[in-house]
């Protein structure tokens, strides 16, 4: 010991009183991480009973290269001193969560690693489930209203035409079941032409009306199609065609794209909901959800502006859907108010047996003068012999004008309810819909799961410890994110599914606002291939980065969260630094002398 000297003496006896001081500082207990983390059905031989330390053994190489004989005597000292530690490789060490005195081990953070982008995926999911259902269930009223709607008409038109025109009606049925059944046809697929389709049934309606009325007469096809072209010019329906196809055009437009809108909402949500997380944003998870655990600050939540930056950066793309998405809602309002008002559906299927009817009262009792000039443009039919002439006579007279209608025998409709109720609910959900995808972040952190109360600043996880979070909240979108603090997110790939879902909202947008006009819509399926796909990775297929591939990377304003760190740093760090630079100083004296 003399060959020393007493400088060397002196080191040696700080560096062993140093080492009793972490010894007696490492005896924490680490219970309580160790029954949290047991409790998420993990192995228990993962988690240390008591405090490790894993920056001491990260220079052991460096010190046995120079002395192995003397350092292994002296770091085997250490060792019976502060237990039963094993001193690990550098590969063991952790990677993410901050070093020093933990109690994980590097299976604990990799498990946590996991159980964070679960906790994330989860949070998210419950967030978005919520609005889906909301748009799922309203669209399954709204489809299941029309559809009932429509066969309570034909039902109603059926029922009186029979007691009213009787076999008459029962001998031409079929043109009016054709008419419901495009009907029906273009609420539930579409590609159907309104205005054709009604202008059609109109055109042969006027020529089993006109046989009927003219029933001395034989009719060629060719004669019934030159009636036909009469229909504008002698209106032997008077102006009901007219306003009956303006209603249904403007009605069933209004009310199959809207249906549509909510279906559209519906897939929107579902498919965006399904987030998978980059590595960046994975890292940032663990850090901000279980890195304090490491520390043994089981009860410390994250601060509330901390797991803000996170959320905006791991749902970076998400907010880039806020623009179109408000747009849509608002186009969807537009439209509710006029299913409201005059493009209301209900208000013109309950009546369009009282509307058909008058139309072929009309007819019967025009049915002299429109013969007349369809004859002077026609020309003369031939008449019928005259056995056959009496029985078709007998046969067209109509036995009875339609029964009025009165409001209060309106059928009952889906569930027994009316549009009004189910559009004024709809619009309130609307309105509470709009802005969802800004808000996401917000409300993922106002989870109590997730994060500290927003007025709680000081007592929160800030990344590194139990400190004010000191940077400012960024903004929502892919393109703000360039300077987050806490994710690195590539804005120059912006997520594919996400690019689909705001051109499916922007192609709804367009058509609500043509059936807010009026105008007939052209529909396809908006549905894309990628119904199964997650959004967030922002990757393309194989050049997605592995989960622990981390990249280290200046922020702004480290330096700041650095002090507010060092404030609360653990004392039991300065007695290894001391222990290991005096074991330093004595190998180099040896080989000195």
């Amino acid at each position: 010991m003399a060959r020393f000297g007493l400088p060397a003496l002196l080191c040696l006896l700080a560096a062993l009183s140093a080492a009793l001081l972490a010894a007696e500082l490492k005896s924490k207990s680490c219970s309580e991480v160790r029954r949290l983390y047991v409790s998420k059905g993990f192995n228990k031989n993962d988690a240390p009973l008591h405090e490790i330390n894993d920056l001491f053994p990260s220079l052991s190489p460096s010190c046995l290269e120079r002395n192995e004989e003397w350092c292994e005597v002296y770091l085997a000292s250490l060792s019976s001193q502060m237990g039963n530690y094993v001193f690990e490789e550098m590969s063991d060490h952790l990677k993410i969560c901050p070093q020093g005195y933990t109690c994980c081990s590097q299976e604990m953070e990799e498990k946590y690693s996991l159980q964070s982008k679960d906790d994330f995926k989860n949070v998210v999911n419950e967030q978005c489930n919520h609005l889906q259902a909301v748009f799922a269930s309203r669209y399954k009223k709204f489809d299941e209203f029309f559809k009932e709607l429509l066969e309570n008409a034909e039902k109603s038109l059926n029922d009186m035409f029979v007691k009213t025109y009787g076999r008459l009606y029962m001998q031409n049925s079929e043109l009016f079941k054709d008419l419901f059944v495009e009907l029906k046809r273009y609420y539930v697929v579409g590609n159907v032409n309104l205005e054709e389709m009604l202008n059609d049934f109109w055109v042969r309606l006027l020529e089993r009306m006109f046989r009927l009325v003219n029933s001395q007469y034989h009719f060629t096809d060719e004669y019934l199609e030159c009636v036909s072209k009469y229909t504008e010019q002698l209106k032997p329906f008077g102006d009901v065609p007219r306003k009956l196809k303006l209603q249904v055009t403007r009605a069933f437009v209004a009310a199959r794209t809207f249906a549509q809108g909510l279906a559209v909402a519906r897939d929107v949500v579902s498919k965006v909901s399904v987030v998978n997380p980059t590595a960046q944003c994975t890292q940032a998870l663990l850090k901000m959800s279980y890195c304090s655990h490491c520390r043994g600050l089981v009860t410390v939540k994250p601060c509330y502006n901390y797991c803000s930056n996170i959320m905006r950066g791991c749902l970076a793309n998400q907010g880039d859907l806020e623009f179109e998405w408000n747009n849509f809602i608002d186009a969807m309002l537009m439209v509710a108010e006029r299913l409201e008002g005059p493009f209301n559906i209900e208000s013109v299927m309950d009546p369009i047996d009282v509307k058909i009817s008058d139309a072929i009262m009309n007819m019967q009792e025009n049915s002299v003068q429109v013969s007349q000039k369809v004859f002077q443009g026609c020309g003369q039919p031939k008449p019928l012999p005259a056995g056959r002439i009496s029985r078709s006579i007998s046969e067209s007279t109509f036995s009875a004008r339609f029964r009025p209608y009165h409001p209060e025998e309106r059928p009952t409709t889906a569930a027994g309810t009316s549009l009004d109720r189910l559009v004024t609910d709809v619009k309130e959900k609307l309105k509470q819909a709009k802005k969802f995808w800004s808000s996401l972040p917000s409300n993922v952190c106002n989870d109590e799961r997730m994060a500290a109360g927003n007025g709680n600043e000081e007592d929160c996880w800030n990344g590194k410890g139990r400190s004010r979070y000191l940077f400012a909240v960024t903004g929502n979108g892919l393109a703000n994110q360039g300077n987050n603090p806490e994710v690195q997110v590539d804005t120059s790939k912006p997520d594919i599914l996400i690019l689909r879902q705001i051109m499916a909202l922007r192609v709804m947008t367009s058509k609500m606002k043509n059936a807010y006009n009026g105008n007939d819509v052209d529909f396809f399926d908006i549905s894309d291939e990628s119904s199964g796909e997650g959004s967030g990775s922002g990757c393309e297929y194989q050049q997605c980065p592995s989960e622990f591939e981390y990249n280290a990377t200046d922020h702004a304003g480290k330096s700041a969260h650095d002090k507010a760190d060092s404030a609360g740093a653990r004392p039991g760090v300065q007695p290894y630094l001391l222990a290991v630079f005096c074991i330093v100083f004595l190998v180099v004296q040896r080989e000195w002398r």
